[in-house]
Order: structure tokens, then C-alpha cells, then sequence
């Protein structure tokens, strides 16, 4: 049986750090199969990643080739040469891989099959605009797609049973790839298939039961859930109206939880159900990068209640540090096993600015540094339509990217990390009503695009496509959730806090993981919610909202259940200077502090004058541009790992003053004693560096 746990896989309590490379079998000469694998292990891995491309293996329909006829394809005799070598194995057996395969991994016969196509608002066919070539979106919504894929996992999942840990390679499976609409993640483009559409009904019907309950609250007079046609586009005017468009981004998450909820399903009958099954969501970059942390349709907490663990991908570069910090924090905030499925080891040639060596190194260092506990790159074998591996296609070696990888690597073994846990005691929280309200106020309606960074377009809702309307509230609350977040992470990173990034999805027990919880709140807020915010401060913990204490549900009804609990009897007032800048209020053994206004150029003060008082510790750093995070041994106290980051074009010279003072602290990248001057921490760091320092105490 294999299990994993925050820090790792484990086969017979033996632990397996999953720092994995992608190599696609059928891509390479099998007669140098193992002179390449070998080439992989020279630079440390363990652990290998590969996609099972349904497209590749079927002749047609119902039939296979697994190496009967071209060698290159037998997958059996690559999994048997893994484990003659000692490598492990993550499985990718789709149905989707993409991969930049000419039809993304499906047979061509799926794609031309008008049942199983996706269909746009306007009911015509949904189209990807891909390399090498445009396909058609499917529906994952269709019967027929299902049936379709029984029969590749029929024959996939009957090889694969058989390599299975821990007599086999095979340690974890992947299902499907990137499931997002086929990056049309715009909520009015797909999908309006008429199986989708029956999906979404039986959604309404299953949330509001009866349709007076529906009526009710859409302010209509249907006669039954099959009438319910959904939006394609936005036309709303005033809250009132809100619930319509809600429930259909709402669904949009259904559909994908429960597309990839089924296929796990179809896995697990298939024999594989005692390994980790996990699912990858696409990186959501767009041009310039994400900040905000990506939810809706994206549902990472509600998935994995159907899956083991799911990951988003991460491709970057070093100019977008606050996109990988941002991503990588909110799935060390909300999965179980914080992990890169696919992370940047090169990259495809139309990538907008493509990166260099330095890029890769900033990116990685990183993704450690918040938190991330396994990853697989992406490629770390080359393959057709692919630049910067360290490894070719025919065996070759590109030094300089090959030893970056293997002193990665040498680098995590050697000082254990996954020993080491990020120190946080803070959850800055991104609102899910909030991000659906965002995504339903879409005006602009356009697809995605594989090329959308070179367009300067972007598929994910921001302030150029989203409404401004107030919809009767104070203020566009689509856009003003976005500034609050913003000044919540720029001040507490700016004053030396560590965090995570949260979603109101999360089940209590992983709120009470932590101190004090951060977010946005505006008018209304779901009642589940509410109630969790509740008990969180009546058991001890410090809640931080603003600018509104809610007093509507996600309905939209009056429901005070936060205001009645916040009594001026028990609250005093937060000052800054001789400005009152919020109103704690005591709630059981904690408190919720309530801050009307923050300016973005006071956050950190504010936010620092209430952590303060919280009891929660920071770092002390002489410039607010550096960024730090503590990483704690959980088998030794005494030594942690201290991360330092400068992610400008400047030069910095820094003092980073921790708890206590270490007794000897060496950077273990470049592997030098470092300075301690008054019992700080006393570098210069160039731009774009990170540096990683191995800091013992008390004589260790």
C-alpha cells in the first residue's frame, strides 16, 4: 500500500521525496531508453513523470498498439526498465495530456465526434486555437465521451495494475490534464452542450430542491428545472439579478469536480485503486502574471474530497516572483501534499519572453521557499516542440542546465528538506462568493487561447473585462476584493510576515491550523462561512476583515450571524499614531478585528500594529523589498532553514534579525559561512536572487 503524507510518499514507512522529471517514452528511441534513464538518475531523480498518450497508442477503435508494432510504444517494457533501474514512476494515462500533441492526446475519430463536442453560447462548435493546430473543445459533460474513454482505460489500466508499487514503479497516477474548458476558462464560451446544459439543471434541482425555492430567489415563475436555460452573457443590473449568473459559475466548478470525480472513479475499478491519485489544475499566468489567488472554476479543496491531492502547474519567470509566492502559498495553504505536477525545466518555443537558466534557478528557489514539498519538471527529457531540457532526445548532456538540475537536487537530499516545514501562523483568504461574483460579471466573452500572452489577451477575469456596476452594493465589490487582497499581502509581506493563502472552501480543521486568518469582506458573505469565522475566534483565534462586517448571506438575505456577535461592549479601538484605524472585538477566547479603510501605503503598519497585539512574531528586515521565510525541522529543532529573497532589479544589502541568534549559519546554494553582526543576518543580494541559509542554534 502507498501512502503520503505533507512530506512525501511512503512505500513500507520508507519515505520517497517525490522530485520528479518527465520522460515521454514515446518520444525517444527505445534503444536508448536506458542510456537516458541512466543520464536522469546522474542528476538525482527518483522519480520519473510521464504521460500515456491515448492519441499515440490506439490504431482505432478498440485497438491498441503497445509496442506490438512500433517499440517506441511499448509502454510495459519502459515501466520494466524504470524498475530494473530503481526509479519510481508517476503515470499520466489521460484521457487528456495535451502535451502539444496534435490532438491533445485524444484520437482524432473523439474530436470529430459531434457528441462529444463542447459547444459555445451561440451553440456553434467550440474551438481551441492551439499548436500545432486548432481542435475542437469536448464535452466532459457527454455519455458518450465516457464510454469512449472505458475502453482506453480498459487497456491502459491493465498494464499499468501490474506495475504498481511496491512491487512495481508505479507510485501515483494523474488523471486527465488541465481540465479547465480547454483553457476557455471564460464562464459565457462553454459549455453549452445540451448534456451540459441537462447537468446543469440537475445541479439547480439538487441545490434549491424544489423550483419555488428557485423562484423565490431568482424572481421568476418557471414551472420546472428542464425551462432553466443558463446565461451566455451578462446582463445583470442589480444584485437581485446576481444569483443567476452565480449559480452557473458555481456549476462550472461542479463540472469539472465531478468530470474528474468519475474518471478517478473509472481508475479505481480498473485496479489502481491503492495508489495516490492526483490531478494537475493549468497555471494561471496571462500576461503579466496572477497575483490574486486563482479559485473559481477552480475548486482545489472541494476536488480533493474525490481525489488524494491536486497541484496547480507552475511556468514563470523571474520578474513574476509574486505569481509563483502567490500560487505556490495557496496550495500549501489548502492541498494535503503541496506539489508542482508540471514545473518549468525548459519550455515550449512560443512561450511568451521565454526564460533563461537564471529564470529557472530564481523559480525553483521560490517555489521552496513558500512551501511547495514535490514537484515534477517539465521536461527534464526534451521532446519535439520544446526548448532548455537538460537532457536531448538523443542522450546528449547541456551541461550548464544539467548541473543546475543535479545541484538542485544534491541540494534537497543533502540538507533533507523534507524535513522542513514552512513557519506560518497567518492565512490570508481569497473569498469564493467574491471570485464568482468576479467570473459571473464577465462582459467581454471572448475564448481562450494557447497564444493569449502573445495577444496580450487573458481567459481569467481582471479590471479591463469585469463590470464596473455597483449592483446596488456601496461599490463594485468585482473589483474591490481585488485591492483588499492586494494590501493585505503587500503589507504583511512588506512588514516580515510569513503566510499561506486560504479559500472559504477549506474545511475548519484546516483554518484551525493557524493564528489569525486575513480577508476581504464586504456586504454579504455565506453563511457557512460566517459560522466558521465564529468559531474559529471563540476557540482563541484572531479574525481580520474589512471593509464591511456582512450582513447578507450568499443569497443575498439578511442574515446578521457575524454583526450580532460583535458588541461594542466588548471591543476597543486600534490606533495608529492618533488615527483610530479599526475596532477589535471580542469574540469567546479570540477576537474579530473589524478595519473599515486601508490604504495599501498603511497596510503593513496597520496590519502590523494588530499582529502585534496578536502575539504573532515576524522578521526583522532592514528593507521592506525583501521577502523571508522560516522553515522549521520537524525531526531537529535547532536548525532552520532560512530563505531570503530579493525579487527587484536592484542591488540590496540586508540584516535579517530573527527570535534568536544562530550559532553558525552557512548559504548552502553556493555553500559559504555567512556573517552574523550583531546578532543579524548580514548579506547583499544582487537582483533576482534567493539566497537559502542552513542556520543552527545552540551549539548544533
Amino acid at each position: 500500500m502507498i501512502k503520503f503524507l505533507y512530506d512525501g510518499f511512503y512505500i513500507d514507512d520508507e519515505r520517497i521525496p517525490v522530485y520528479s522529471g518527465a520522460v515521454h517514452y514515446w518520444r525517444l528511441d527505445p534503444k536508448k531508453w536506458g542510456e537516458i534513464l541512466d543520464k536522469v538518475k546522474g542528476m538525482g531523480f527518483e522519480v520519473v513523470t510521464t504521460y500515456i498518450p491515448w492519441e499515440v497508442h490506439e490504431i482505432k477503435k478498440g485497438v491498441f498498439d503497445f509496442g506490438e508494432e512500433e517499440p517506441s510504444k511499448d509502454i510495459g517494457k519502459y515501466l520494466t526498465i524504470c524498475e530494473e533501474k530503481g526509479l519510481k514512476v508517476l503515470v499520466r494515462p489521460g484521457p487528456q495530456i495535451n502535451s502539444e500533441l496534435t490532438w491533445f492526446g485524444y484520437p482524432k475519430r473523439i474530436l470529430e465526434d459531434s457528441e462529444i463536442q463542447a459547444r459555445s453560447a451561440q451553440n456553434t462548435k467550440a474551438v481551441l486555437t492551439q499548436v500545432p493546430r486548432p481542435i475542437p473543445a469536448l464535452s466532459y459533460a457527454s455519455e458518450k465521451f465516457f464510454k469512449e474513454t472505458a475502453e482506453w482505460y480498459d487497456a491502459i489500466c491493465s498494464i499499468l495494475r501490474k506495475h504498481k508499487a511496491p512491487q512495481g514503479c508505479i507510485i501515483g497516477v494523474q488523471v486527465d490534464n488541465e481540465l479547465g474548458y480547454f483553457f476557455h476558462i471564460n464562464p459565457y464560451v462553454v459549455d453549452y452542450s445540451n448534456s451540459s446544459i441537462k447537468k446543469y439543471q440537475e445541479f439547480l434541482r439538487e441545490k434549491y430542491q424544489t423550483i419555488e425555492n428557485l423562484n423565490g430567489l431568482y424572481r421568476t415563475n418557471y414551472e420546472s428545472f428542464e425551462e432553466i436555460d443558463p446565461p451566455r452573457r451578462f446582463e445583470g443590473r442589480k444584485k437581485e439579478d446576481l444569483p443567476y449568473y452565480i449559480d452557473w459559475i458555481e456549476y462550472r466548478e461542479h463540472y469539472l469536480i465531478n468530470s474528474l470525480d468519475r474518471l478517478t472513479g473509472m481508475m479505481r475499478e480498473r485496479g489502481l485503486d491503492d495508489v495516490p491519485i492526483f490531478h494537475n489544475y493549468p497555471h494561471p499566468l496571462g500576461p503579466g502574471g496572477s497575483v490574486g489567488a486563482t479559485t473559481t472554476p477552480f475548486n482545489l479543496p472541494e476536488l480533493e474530497s474525490k481525489l488524494d491531492f491536486v497541484g496547480f502547474d507552475i511556468y514563470s519567470r523571474k520578474e513574476l516572483y509574486d505569481h509563483v509566492k502567490t500560487i505556490v502559498s495557496y496550495v500549501v495553504g489548502c492541498s494535503r501534499f503541496p506539489f508542482i505536477p508540471e514545473f518549468i525545466a525548459g519550455v515550449w518555443p512560443w512561450y511568451f519572453r521565454p526564460g533563461e537558466l537564471n529564470d529557472e534557478e530564481f523559480v525553483t528557489k521560490s517555489a521552496l521557499m513558500h512551501g511547495i514539498k514535490g514537484f515534477s519538471r517539465y521536461m527534464i527529457v526534451e521532446r519535439n516542440r520544446w526548448m532548455g531540457s537538460p537532457v536531448t532526445r538523443d542522450g546528449r548532456i547541456r551541461e550548464d542546465r544539467y548541473n543546475f538540475f543535479k545541484q538542485v537536487n544534491e541540494v534537497l537530499k543533502k540538507h533533507s528538506f523534507a524535513d522542513f516545514k514552512k513557519k506560518s501562523e497567518i492565512m490570508l483568504i481569497s473569498n469564493r462568493d467574491y471570485d464568482r461574483l468576479e467570473a459571473a460579471t464577465v462582459l467581454i466573452p471572448f475564448p481562450g487561447d494557447f497564444l493569449e500572452t502573445l495577444l496580450g489577451f487573458s481567459e481569467y477575469p481582471n479590471f479591463t473585462t469585469v463590470s464596473e456596476d455597483n449592483f446596488g452594493f456601496d461599490g463594485p465589490i468585482q473589483l474591490a476584493k481585488t485591492k483588499w487582497f492586494d494590501a493585505y499581502y503587500r503589507g504583511l509581506t512588506e512588514q516580515g510576515y510569513s503566510f499561506v493563502l486560504g479559500d472559504t472552501s477549506l474545511s475548519t480543521d484546516k483554518l484551525e491550523e493557524y493564528k489569525v486568518l486575513v480577508l476581504a469582506s464586504f456586504e454579504y458573505m455565506s453563511s457557512d462561512f460566517q459560522e466558521n469565522l465564529l468559531d474559529f475566534a471563540r476557540g482563541g483565534g484572531v479574525v481580520v476583515l474589512g471593509p464591511k462586517i456582512p450582513t447578507l448571506d450568499e443569497k443575498f438575505h439578511e442574515k446578521e450571524i457575524l454583526k450580532k456577535y460583535l458588541s461594542p461592549e466588548k471591543s476597543v479601538g486600534i490606533t495608529l499614531g492618533d488615527k483610530t484605524v479599526g475596532v477589535k472585538h471580542e469574540v469567546g477566547k479570540g477576537s474579530v478585528v473589524h478595519l473599515p479603510e486601508l490604504d495599501k501605503r498603511e497596510s503593513g503598519r496597520i496590519l502590523g500594529r494588530i499582529l502585534e497585539d496578536a502575539g504573532i512574531w515576524k522578521v526583522e528586515k532592514n528593507d521592506p523589498r525583501i521577502d523571508v521565510t522560516i522553515h522549521e525541522n520537524i525531526k531537529e529543532p535547532e536548525r532552520r532553514i532560512v530563505f531570503v529573497a530579493n525579487p527587484t532589479s536592484d542591488k540590496i544589502p540586508t540584516e535579517i534579525g530573527l527570535d534568536k541568534v544562530p550559532a553558525s549559519v552557512r548559504e548552502i546554494w553556493e555553500n559559504k559561512a555567512v556573517e552574523i553582526k550583531d546578532g543579524k543576518l548580514v548579506d547583499e543580494l544582487h537582483p533576482y536572487t534567493i539566497r537559502i541559509y542552513d542556520c543552527a542554534f545552540g551549539g548544533v
